[in-house]
């Protein structure tokens, strides 16, 4: 009987951990679409000419929009990318 009780905490323990991740994981992604569509957005409508390296698509994808804005910025400057 407690092994019974000690599988249902474990399952429900991990259920839990699941939805948050996958939580977590989902607005990570939809601000990583959203960064990298504004950088090229910006490569295309203001003739920015910012190379898709590694580095800047990195910034991008953990800064999201304001990881885009950060380059952009950066470029304007003359400073990088």
């Amino acid at each position: 009987m407690l092994l019974e009780y000690g599988t249902l905490v474990v399952i429900i323990v991990a259920a839990v951990v699941a939805y948050i991740l996958l939580k977590v994981v989902k607005h990570f992604i939809v601000n990583t679409i959203i960064g990298l569509v504004i950088l090229i957005a910006g490569n295309f409508f203001l003739g920015l000419n910012i190379a898709y390296t590694w580095i800047v698509l990195a910034i991008c994808a953990i800064g999201g929009i304001a990881g885009a804005l950060l380059v952009i910025i950066l470029h304007y400057l003359g400073l990088a990318f």
